[in-house]
């Protein structure tokens, strides 16, 4: 069980100017916030971060939309951050999402859905290391793995 995960803000969460209420129900939630930067992703960096997808029917408009704006990367600290984390943001489709996650309060559509969580703990780790090197992660509460 790992304590950190990753979350982006996605280009539409910039796009509507809801970064900061969305980090206040981040912060609400408990978790601690290790790192966080504002990037522009190229159309090669989304490809890599979302290899995963590539032979996904969705994977060219995941690319298209994630290079549509800026987004926020964020290294989050909690127990049981990943799990805890999806619980806070909802499922990928908002119509589906339960009342008051992230992505029911917020998210248009299952593509324009606001915020992406890590799915696993062996996926935090690969994630927290696209966007973040060693240095760049501020030491709270022993970060040291």
């Amino acid at each position: 069980m790992s304590n950190k995960t990753l979350a982006i803000l996605k280009p539409d969460c910039i796009r509507k100017n809801l970064i900061g209420k969305v980090i206040s129900h981040i912060q609400e939630a408990g978790f601690k916030i290790l790192a966080m930067k504002m990037v522009k992703l190229t159309p090669d960096a989304a490809k890599g971060f979302y290899e995963v997808h590539k032979d996904r029917p969705f994977f060219n408009d995941l690319i298209t939309y994630m290079t549509s704006g800026p987004c926020v990367p964020i290294v989050l600290e909690k127990d049981n951050a990943v799990e805890e984390f999806r619980k806070l943001i909802g499922a990928t489709d908002p119509a589906k999402a339960e009342e008051g996650t992230i992505r029911k309060l917020y998210a248009d559509n299952i593509q324009e859905n606001i915020i992406h969580g890590s799915d696993s703990n062996e996926n935090a780790i690969k994630e927290i290391a696209y966007f973040f090197s060693r240095k760049e992660l501020i030491e709270i509460n022993g970060w040291n793995n």
